[in-house]
């Protein structure tokens, strides 16, 4: 199939490698995006496997927590600067309390706010604040313990990343510095058995194929295969990764050392997974010249 221009713009924004690696790798994948990923990785063309800081949703993640449960809401807006703004902070606030009580996102939309759904008020905030905004996401966990975190909060329980954490043990001290590790290191589970089996499938093929590169015998490349699993999964796990309090513990050994079990957590960052169109800085501001 014939590559366009823009297939291999977006596989090198995704990746970082050259132009013609990336053309390369869509010509092999028959325009696969994700097949061409994971054969710039194989190839160890691939600087990222994944794209950071191209989100396009702005507003807030909001926490709230009492007995025994958390609950984080994210609210999107058009701008940064509505997020400031201090109608839309009371918003997300009203609406994260009435989380607690929802059993879901749809749930929420249609809970009482004021004399109307959430659903209605936010569309009436649409109109009084001047932005399109939406009602994304809601997660929430359960334990003896639940402890939150907002990192860049631009008020009280609420910011840019909201860490929700539910502990059997330990005191909310640990449990808050659980929070802004699972906040500054971003794990995508709990432990290997709550990983998505694909993940993991696909993980094992793309390191298997990068050892098989390397031409070792085949009892080496099982061996090299089976010390980048365990290294990827303890980049990814929770209880697997190193302790940003104490790098010399993983998570799961300052939670023993804290007479801590780890039930559960939610980490939700604004924007994230929602891409924006990027405009060149050059043509920005001769598009502004132009008025």
């Amino acid at each position: 199939m014939a590559i366009t221009a823009k297939q291999v713009k977006e596989l090198r924004e995704m990746t970082g490698a050259g132009m013609m690696d990336a053309k390369k790798a869509l010509t092999e994948t028959d325009g696969d995006m994700q097949a061409a990923v994971d054969w710039l990785r194989t190839k160890g063309l691939a600087k990222a496997a994944k794209k950071s800081g191209r989100t396009a949703a702005e507003g807030l993640v909001a926490v709230k927590v009492a007995d025994g449960r958390g609950v984080a809401v994210e609210v999107n807006s058009e701008t940064d600067f509505v997020a400031k703004n201090a109608e839309f902070q009371e918003f997300v606030d009203k609406v994260a309390e009435r989380a607690m009580g929802a059993a879901d996102i749809e749930a929420l939309k249609t809970a009482d706010l004021d004399g109307k759904t959430v659903a209605e008020t936010l569309t009436d905030k649409i109109a009084t604040i001047g932005e399109n905004m939406t009602l994304r996401r809601m997660a929430r966990v359960e334990g003896p313990v639940v402890v939150s975190y907002v990192h860049n909060a631009a008020a009280p329980g609420m910011g840019q990343i909201g860490v929700l954490v539910a502990m059997s043990g330990g005191d909310e001290e640990f449990g808050r510095k659980v929070a802004m590790h699972i906040a500054a290191a971003s794990p995508q589970a709990l432990n290997e058995a709550e990983l998505d089996p694909e993940v993991v499938e696909r993980e094992r093929r793309v390191l298997s194929d990068q050892a098989r590169e390397s031409g070792k015998p085949e009892q080496v490349i099982e061996k090299m295969i089976e010390g980048r699993m365990k290294k990827f999964l303890g980049e990814v796990t929770l209880l697997g990764q190193a302790f940003v309090i104490d790098p010399d513990s993983t998570v799961a050994q300052a939670a023993e050392a804290a007479g801590a079990e780890i039930l559960g957590f939610v980490r939700m960052a604004v924007g994230e997974g929602i891409e924006r169109e990027q405009e060149d800085f050059a043509a920005e501001v001769a598009k502004a010249a132009q008025g």
